[in-house]
């Protein structure tokens, strides 16, 4: 029974959703959050999730290569491209000429600067060098860390180099003579990236653990902040003391105790060891992969505040715009540049093709982009675009649905132009299944969607302009659709053995549940939820409890029905019309003894227009009604000395005979066994012999049990 009670439990208690029916919905886009989970073909949205044309773009020439992996503008607009898996630098002038300038015999080059003599400094890995380049196909090795990796390069104002590097995580000092010194080691893998705060310390982004080093000019060093994050990838100042991170891969939760910072020499070639613990991880920087990332913005007291996260997106590369006073991030793997301003509000600037946005550089108002997956260099330009395109995600109305009027609310000064098109099919993906883009949609206040039914529906927003000064806007749209309605399910129907009943949560007076006689109950709503409470379990003589789970696809409200039919009858006769609940009790008194199915007829009508709705049945398995007694026949019971001998037969008409007792007093009743040993059948035969005790009554009281709870009883003197 304790299955049977557990199976109740489960079936009755109600798990709410919206109830829609087959009534019309909408579905609307007004937010950033919504508008990002579609596509931009330049077109930007705001924070107010406003749509509009995105700054105009320019695809430079480069080379055909797998991947970019630095970005060097020299005064003039030329650029030099470091290449991964090759060790090439290319040059390409402002005009779009391209050439090879220098090879190095290692695979990558991470970081490329240029000193005020024109001289192009390299830093290269695997089997980290940093190569000095002075002119076209000339250059040789200027520095060998001996490390595996060169993250970063950067200029002191005394015109020393620096260098941070991995897998033994530090940053080298290098004279113009090429001399170099280890000055700052932390024991994580990797210095990824660092820059020089106004007041001239250094800060420096970590990897294997996702750290914040500052250091001081008196070479003090310290953690500014531990991030959760397996790297800090990049660092962009704000000049108040703010510290733009770029911080991404596997989440590391951080230690509770750890030194922050360590004292040092005075001399200039002492070495400063931050001794911090850290995981060995590999770095994740030129990875292309999924992987979490955010956007952290942290002050002078190494208080952090979070503007940007995802749990697949990357970010790869940030610049401060001192001029917008915002902060501007490329990432992957969705190709987009976001900008964030001094109020922390968030923007989508561009989504390129490319998968990665991995470097960002700033020159005047023009931001230049590398991308990879597929590789190419990028001017971003203050000016808007002529033309773009918004496509929305694929919206799933989980049915087949009719689709009513899409309509949208837009800001459209002359010279521009908004259209909407739609499209619609049967796949979550878009394929040669689907129906052909629409015909333009060109009312704001509505017009009908053209496409057939279908479950899926997508739309597509068109802006176009005469001029890169102004551009047409959209600030919401909707669309209406209408589920076909679906019949509702019936997933199980059990009707519990005799006489268990179940009483309603407490406060319902013992009231029996699911058991209403006399009254009509009419469809409820489905916020009167039932307190989920585990209900008491008694027993009731002529009672019959039936529980089942009912469905809707459409989130209908539901009503039952229920049927009875005697085996030997073709007519099913209605037990209980318009029930709401997921169980029904009732009384079987009133049944003539037999074998019977019970139906139940799910209708989803409540939600749905006179002639719509939808219904369902499902018919039990047979069950016993037998409210009679077994009878005890042929009884004798003969007596000699201590003996008594005693044989009987117990009958019943529909039930098996469950269990057989007898009582002697002051006795206690002794269960028996019929002369098969077994009770199984609805008629058994008894034969046995019992021995009296010293003190007994003469009378012998047997009673028979069968199965549905009936009892019949004997009585005789001996």
């Amino acid at each position: 029974m304790k299955k049977v009670v557990s199976l109740l439990i489960a079936v009755v208690f109600l798990i709410i959703n919206t109830a829609h029916g087959v009534s019309v919905q909408k579905w609307e886009l007004r937010r950033l959050e919504q508008f990002l989970k579609g596509d931009f073909k330049s077109i930007s949205v705001s924070f107010e999730g406003v749509l509009s044309l995105a700054p105009k773009e320019k695809k430079l020439e480069s080379p055909s290569e797998e991947f970019f992996l630095s970005l060097l503008l020299a005064p003039d607009e030329t650029a030099f491209l470091g290449t991964g898996h090759a060790g090439k630098i290319f040059k390409v002038s402002k005009s779009g000429d391209i050439e090879l300038y220098f090879q190095v015999p290692e695979m990558d080059i991470y970081c490329l600067i240029r000193d005020a003599h024109g001289n192009i400094f390299a830093g290269t890995s695997p089997n980290g060098k940093i190569y000095k380049i002075t002119e076209k196909g000339k250059g040789e090795v200027f520095f060998n860390p001996k490390e595996k990796y060169i993250w970063d390069l950067m200029f002191t104002g005394e015109g020393s180099l620096l260098a941070a590097v991995g897998e033994t995580g530090g940053i080298y000092e290098i004279t113009s003579q090429g001399q170099g010194v280890k000055f700052l080691e932390v024991k994580e893998n990797h210095i990824l990236c660092m820059k020089r705060a106004a007041n001239g310390d250094l800060i420096a982004g970590s990897g294997g653990k996702g750290r914040l080093y500052r250091l001081s000019a008196n070479k003090k060093v310290s953690i500014q902040y531990e991030s959760s994050y397996e790297e800090i990838r990049n660092i962009a100042l704000d000049g108040k003391g703010n510290v733009y991170v770029a911080a991404g891969g596997t989440v590391i939760k951080p230690k509770l105790t750890e030194s922050s910072e360590s004292t040092v020499k005075s001399t200039a070639d002492v070495t400063v060891t931050a001794n911090l613990s850290g995981t060995v991880v590999s770095s994740s920087a030129a990875s292309g992969k999924k992987q979490p990332g955010a956007l952290l913005r942290v002050n002078s007291e190494g208080i952090a505040k979070k503007l940007w996260s995802s749990k697949e997106d990357f970010v790869y590369s940030l610049v401060w715009n001192k001029d917008n006073k915002n902060v501007i991030f490329g990432t992957g793997n969705r190709g987009r540049v976001f900008s964030i301003d001094e109020n922390d509000k968030l923007s989508l600037l561009v989504q390129k093709d490319s998968e990665q946005i991995y470097y960002l550089f700033l020159r005047g108002s023009k931001i230049y982009m590398l991308t990879n997956n597929s590789a190419g260099l990028f001017i971003l330009y203050e000016e808007q675009s002529y033309s773009g395109e918004y496509i929305s995600r694929v919206f799933d109305a989980k049915i087949l649905s009719s689709w009513g009027r899409i309509a949208w609310e837009p800001e459209v000064p002359t010279g521009t132009i908004l259209r909407v098109q739609t499209r619609s099919g049967n796949s979550d993906e878009p394929s040669q299944t689907w129906s052909d883009w629409s015909p333009l949609y060109k009312k704001a206040s509505g017009e009908q969607i053209l496409n057939p039914a279908a479950r899926y529906l997508q739309f597509k927003i068109l802006f176009k302009t005469d001029s890169g000064k102004v551009s047409p806007k959209l600030k919401k749209i909707m669309f209406f659709y209408q589920q076909t309605n679906i019949a509702p399910e019936i997933s199980l129907f059990k009707v519990l053995p005799p006489n268990i009943v179940f009483l309603e949560p407490a406060g319902q007076n013992d009231k029996i549940w699911g058991f209403e006689p006399g009254a009509k109950q009419k469809a409820v709503s489905q916020d009167n939820l039932k307190s989920m409470v585990v209900a008491k379990k008694k027993e009731r003589k002529g009672y019959r409890t039936v529980v089942w789970s009912g469905e809707d696809e459409n989130g209908d409200i539901l009503i039952y029905s229920l049927y009875i039919r005697n085996q030997r009858e073709s007519k099913w006769r209605l037990l209980k019309d318009k029930w709401a609940d997921k169980i029904f009790v009732f009384e079987t008194l009133s049944f003539p003894d037999g074998e019977y199915f019970l139906k139940i007829e799910a209708n989803d009508s409540p939600s749905n227009p006179l002639g719509r709705e939808a219904k369902s049945e499902k018919i039990s398995r047979a069950f016993v009604i037998d409210n009679s007694l077994p009878l005890i026949r042929n009884f004798q019971a003969k007596r000699s000395g201590s003996v008594l001998k005693l044989s009987f037969s117990a009958d019943d008409g529909f039930s098996q005979i469950k269990e057989v007792k007898f009582l002697i007093r002051p006795d206690e009743w002794h269960s028996i066994v019929p002369e098969d040993g077994i009770c199984d059948s609805n008629q058994e035969k008894f034969d046995l012999t019992i021995t009296l005790p010293e003190k007994f009554d003469n009378m012998i009281t047997v009673k028979v049990i069968d199965e549905q709870g009936n009892i019949g009883v004997h009585r005789a003197a001996f």
